[in-house]
């Protein structure tokens, strides 16, 4: 029986994670996941695949959303009152434009000083209508792309056995920064095929493979490029048609709701691979 194993959202985009034991699933995903982005002056998204050091910056985001504590090491904590309201701004993210609300030149000095280069906080406005692509559409916050990042732990035992055939390490699950992590299917890659989830009372439409990227590189608890695993690997038997190497697959939420550890996780509608 496949069962949720691990719930991460990351409140600031290609800022730590935040595991927990239940979440709130919305339309956008897992609640708070990827309301926050850091941009340059210009409003240009910031990411671990130029700014690595953002790795290490650790958001904590209240229960309503209305406070974000921000730690990093050897850093004074910054503590903001959220601004939902305030002057909208034009922010890029992958080319595409949106509207963000800056909050503030103390949250902007804070991050300008961890990363070294000048750097403003916003956060998704609330008539943010964002649509997201793939095979089920959908909406999502500053994610990448869609609402939901899906892996199984068979996925992963399988990458592992072949970076240990290899003479390289296996590597942490944060280098790939799930949402869900799913364990119970004997297959690896299984996520690949399930077209349909009903999780708790929650039900998830896939969307598309995960193309992976160079934030895998990144070592999370240092915020360092530690290359080339885990990509020269994937390359060896996940290469896309598109491009790139899949690793995880992208989901849209049909159903809102709650979803939790342990959580049965039923496949409803089966499909091809796109690999």
């Amino acid at each position: 029986m496949a069962r949720v194993v691990e719930l991460s959202y990351y409140p600031v985009k290609g800022c730590a994670g935040t595991s927990v034991r239940e979440a709130l699933l919305t339309p956008a995903g897992l609640a708070h996941d990827r309301s926050f982005m850091v941009v340059s002056e210009e409003g240009v998204y910031r990411t671990q695949r130029r700014d690595p050091l953002l790795a290490v910056i650790r958001p904590l985001i209240a229960p309503d959303g209305g406070h974000l504590t921000l730690t990093a090491p050897q850093a004074e904590s910054l503590h903001l009152r959220v601004d939902t309201s305030g002057t909208r701004r034009k922010v890029d993210l992958f080319g595409t434009a949106y509207r963000g609300i800056d909050q503030g030149d103390e949250a902007a000095d804070w991050l300008s000083e961890r990363l070294g280069a000048r750097s403003r906080l916003v956060r998704v406005p609330p008539e943010h209508d964002r649509v997201t692509d793939g095979l089920t559409p959908g909406t999502s916050g500053y994610a990448d792309s869609c609402a939901l990042h899906v892996i199984s732990r068979a996925t992963l035992d399988l990458l592992d056995t072949k970076l240990t055939d290899r003479g390289a390490r296996p590597l942490p699950l944060d280098r790939f920064r799930p949402n869900l992590v799913i364990d119970g299917w004997a297959d690896p890659h299984t996520e690949d095929r399930a077209h349909r989830l009903r999780i708790g009372t929650t039900e998830l439409g896939y969307a598309k493979l995960a193309i992976r990227c160079a934030v895998t590189l990144v070592d999370q608890q240092a915020g360092t490029r530690a290359g080339p695993e885990p990509l020269r690997t994937l390359a060896s038997y996940r290469r896309a048609a598109q491009g790139g190497v899949a690793f995880g697959t992208k989901y849209a939420v049909l159903r809102p709701g709650k979803v939790a550890v342990g959580d049965e996780v039923d496949v409803t509608v089966w499909g091809e691979s796109e690999l």
